[in-house]
C-alpha cells in the first residue's frame, strides 16, 4: 500500500478516535481515571517538556505527530465497551445485539 494512502487512513482513524474521546469525556459513565488520562493529550501538546525538544528543527515536531496519535489510540482501546442489548423480535424470540436469534 502506498505511504500516502496509509497516512490518509491513519489520519481518518485519528479523527474518529478524537471524536470518540470527546464523547467519552462528556459521558457520565466514563471512569474518572480515563478522563484524567484524556487530559494528558492536550497537556502534552501544550507542555514545554517533550521527548525531543521542539527546538530541534524537524525531529522535534515529528515526536508530537507520533506520540499524540499513539496516546489517543491507547486511551480509546482502554475505554469500556457497551454491553450487548437484548430485545424482543416481532415473532417473540429474543434478539441479542441485533445479529443473532436465540430460540
Amino acid at each position: 500500500m502506498c505511504i500516502m494512502t496509509r497516512l490518509l487512513t491513519r489520519f481518518v482513524t485519528f479523527r474518529t478516535e478524537l471524536a470518540t474521546l470527546w464523547r467519552a469525556f462528556l459521558a457520565p459513565g466514563t471512569p474518572r481515571h480515563l478522563k484524567a488520562l484524556m487530559l494528558l493529550v492536550p497537556a502534552y501538546l501544550l507542555s514545554p517538556i517533550d521527548l525531543i525538544p521542539d527546538v530541534v528543527p524537524i525531529i522535534g515536531w515529528v515526536d508530537d505527530f507520533v506520540v499524540i496519535p499513539m496516546l489517543v489510540g491507547w486511551i480509546v482501546r482502554m475505554l469500556p465497551q457497551p454491553a450487548p442489548v437484548a430485545r424482543r423480535a416481532a415473532d417473540g424470540s429474543k434478539v441479542i445485539d441485533g445479529d443473532y436469534r436465540r430460540r
